[in-house]
């Protein structure tokens, strides 16, 4: 394998100079940086990353945890952040915590443990009394809908504001018994209470009186639950003639359920979902979505985490972001 001091005598240069132009100094002179480049090139000289990055004390890599890889809305979440820290010259390794508390907090220790420059965590199980986890000496940003109001920078949806223009939407197409498809709700700040918030916000301008039987609850956000409570509803009576689901997941079981009970959407029931995950574009009928820019968020977590990396000294106070979102209007609610 060649090395640098082989490149700079093929050059007829120095080392240095060599060194000068693999970090784009700019007073190398174009002449000469051609031609260290065309002995790089006839050597095959290869930069070595890992050694350049030890010196540094980095190992060009960060860490993202997220609750579940096999569901649509983290894979896709995960591919934009990949794609957005390969733009800042870094690389992503994920690794699954289930939602649960301590997995999540295993990942912020082996963060610690500087197998990581930094950490990007999609929280789900911890809460405030973990606020302590979060004052770490490495780079970390929250992603999620936790507030934990911590030392830590945090990038969230648009969860009530979103939620309610959801649920304006059906109100709007003529829906005036609009259920709601959420995790449970208990004392917790998290998603589900935020989209409920939202959605009681829309039937109060609208000035409709929530009633607590069109809040259908499931215990996992996922389809199969979500069909499966559907089903429960609707075979039990339950007088509906909209749905905003929590999640696009939890949509695709309920369309699934209403179809299997013989619902027709949008002509019976409406039905909106959140996220505007891929599929979402592609199912009988077409789901109409909260769209919450998947990649902008992405792009705003990667970038606060590497400028925590290349921080030499205290940072400013950490950032807030919530991103912006956009209604996808599609046959599920007669679009």
């Amino acid at each position: 394998m060649a090395t640098i001091q082989d490149v700079a005598k093929a050059a007829g240069v120095s080392a240095m100079t060599v060194s000068n132009v693999i970090n784009g100094h700019p007073n190398v002179r174009p002449v000469t940086r051609d031609r260290v480049l065309q002995a790089m090139t006839r050597l095959d000289y290869r930069v070595n990353v890992a050694a350049r990055n030890l010196r540094k004390g980095r190992t060009g890599t960060i860490g993202l945890a997220v609750p579940e890889i096999n569901r649509p809305y983290y894979g896709r979440l995960a591919a934009s952040l990949i794609t957005a820290a390969g733009r800042h010259g870094l690389r992503v390794s994920i690794e699954q915590t289930g939602a649960r508390r301590e997995s999540e907090l295993a990942a912020l220790s082996l963060s610690r443990n500087r197998l990581y420059d930094g950490l990007i965590l999609s929280t789900a199980g911890m809460d405030r009394s973990d606020l302590e986890a979060l004052e770490a000496d490495h780079p970390v940003v929250i992603l999620g809908e936790r507030v934990f109001g911590g030392p830590v920078d945090h990038v969230a949806m648009p969860n009530e504001a979103a939620a309610e223009a959801a649920t304006r939407h059906l109100l709007e197409r003529g829906c005036r018994r609009v259920a709601l498809v959420c995790g449970r709700l208990g004392g917790e700040v998290d998603m589900s209470s935020l989209r409920h918030a939202g959605y009681l916000r829309a039937l109060s301008a609208a000035g409709l009186a929530a009633d607590p039987d069109l809040v259908v609850t499931v215990a996992s956000l996922t389809m199969q639950e979500a069909a499966r409570r559907m089903r429960e509803k609707v075979t039990g009576g339950l007088d509906f003639d909209g749905v905003f689901c929590v999640t696009d997941t939890v949509a695709m079981g309920v369309l699934r359920a209403l179809a299997d009970t013989g619902v027709r959407v949008p002509e019976q029931v409406r039905v909106v979902g959140f996220d505007n995950v891929d599929e979402s574009a592609y199912l009988v009928p077409s789901l109409s979505t909260v769209d919450p820019d998947h990649d902008l968020m992405a792009e705003r977590a990667v970038a606060l985490l590497a400028a925590r990396i290349d921080r030499s000294g205290p940072g400013p106070e950490r950032e807030e972001f919530v991103s912006p979102f956009r209604l996808v209007v599609r046959e599920s609610t007669g679009g």
